[in-house]
């Protein structure tokens, strides 16, 4: 019996085996678009952030096998815990050799730390659970302050190149949606950015405001039944159908005026204009919106906090920052506009509402003559119902 209780143990303790084809690409963002559910993702990605946490979670990865590490300890990145929250197994630091030895849709078993094609074992490295991960974010928060001071450096040197487009709007293109004196909702599909659509119904329905989707959120805005009014980005996870809504088209372009994203955009039979800046994406639709003269940007999905900033990992996040002193008390993030716009009403307060409108309606009857007419009606024709019923029984 002892022995028997023994084995139980062990074999709950044993991590268990998982398995499914096998899904591959360098770029999770680029992974996560073909990803299906119950199949194992292999991405080379240091230090997974939440958006790419989330979005493997919402492709319903069977497994994620990671050939960097997931943490590399230079600051406290979210995706990790995101993914084991979600009990899906994470593999980290198995090694650039597994995209040589895996192709796309074997069928792969991962087997504790062990990454299996049929029997023979083809790559290995660090089975992340909870407790490992709360380990490495302790170890990544003592170096915060490094990073801080990188993200300060960054941002000065950002200040220093940007400052005419930061300042006075040098640069921003003439687009021919019209901004002047209308709210803008700003979607980028990052953090929560489903949930922030659905709060943000009513707001849509009754300002209308100019609806910018940013990569793939345009994406997510027709998803949740909207049309964009205007695209922007570097055109690398927004879809061709949605390019081709009629929305107009800005493609972000390098500071020297490359647009990678432009071909492809002039290739489907879309117009588009450019805007060179060295800012992120999303930070060049709110200095378009504020400059066109927005009256109110709203945000959804996008960075809002120190955290966030770096969990990015990108020096590019310091135009985030700046961005938001610039554009200043516009901008107003999703979650704070659903706090105040989304109107509460209680059961009890709508059965006295109810209540208040029978009573209003019988008082009308009662009162006047052809409503004391058809009360009369009524009773006569209760009484000879009554009356049936009796002769029945």
């Amino acid at each position: 019996m002892r022995f028997a209780t023994l084995r139980r143990s062990r074999a709950s303790d044993r991590q268990s085996d998982v398995a499914g084809a096998a899904r591959l690409d360098r770029r999770t963002k680029r992974l996560t678009q073909r990803l299906k559910p119950g199949e194992i993702a292999i991405i080379d990605h240091v230090d997974i952030d939440r958006v790419a946490g989330d979005a493997l979670v919402a492709a319903g990865a069977a497994a994620v096998v990671n050939v960097a590490p997931s943490i590399s300890g230079r600051y406290p990145n979210l995706g990790p815990e995101s993914i084991v929250k979600a009990g899906i197994p994470l593999v980290d630091g198995v090694g650039p050799q597994v995209f040589e030895a895996v192709r796309e849709g074997q069928h792969l078993r991962i087997d504790g730390d062990t990454l299996f094609l049929g029997d023979e074992p083809v790559a290995k490295g660090v089975r992340q659970d909870a407790g490992s991960i709360a380990a490495a974010m302790t170890e990544a928060r003592a170096g915060l302050s490094l990073q801080l001071e990188a993200f300060a450096a960054n941002t000065m040197e950002y200040m220093k190149r940007e400052r005419e487009l930061l300042l006075d709007g040098v640069g921003v293109p003439n687009v021919r949606t019209k901004i002047d004196g209308k709210h803008c909702l700003i979607v980028v599909r990052g953090y929560d950015y489903k949930a922030d659509l659905d709060v943000l119904a009513s707001y849509i329905r009754e300002f209308r405001p100019v609806l910018i989707g940013v990569d793939g959120g345009a994406d997510a805005l027709v998803e949740s039944g909207y049309t964009p009014d205007m695209i922007i980005g570097d055109m690398d996870s927004v879809s061709d159908d949605v390019l081709r809504c009629g929305a107009e088209v800005i493609v972000h372009a390098y500071p020297d005026g490359r647009a990678p994203g432009l071909a492809r955009v002039e290739n489907l039979g879309v117009d588009a204009i450019t805007f060179p800046a060295a800012a992120t994406s999303e930070d060049i639709a709110m200095l378009l919106a504020d400059e066109k003269g927005a009256t109110l940007i709203v945000a959804v999905g996008t960075h809002a906090n120190l955290v966030e900033f770096l969990d990015k990992g990108r020096s590019g996040m310091a135009s985030t920052f700046l961005t938001r002193l610039r554009v200043g008390s516009k901008l107003v993030d999703a979650k704070g506009v659903s706090r105040l716009y989304r109107q509460r009403i209680s059961s009890v307060s709508l059965v006295l509402l109810v209540g208040s409108a029978l009573c209003a309606m019988a008082a009308a009857l009662a009162v006047s003559t052809v409503g004391r007419s058809y009360l009369q009606v009524l009773v006569e024709q209760w009484d000879n119902l009554v009356f049936q019923l009796q002769r029945l029984f």
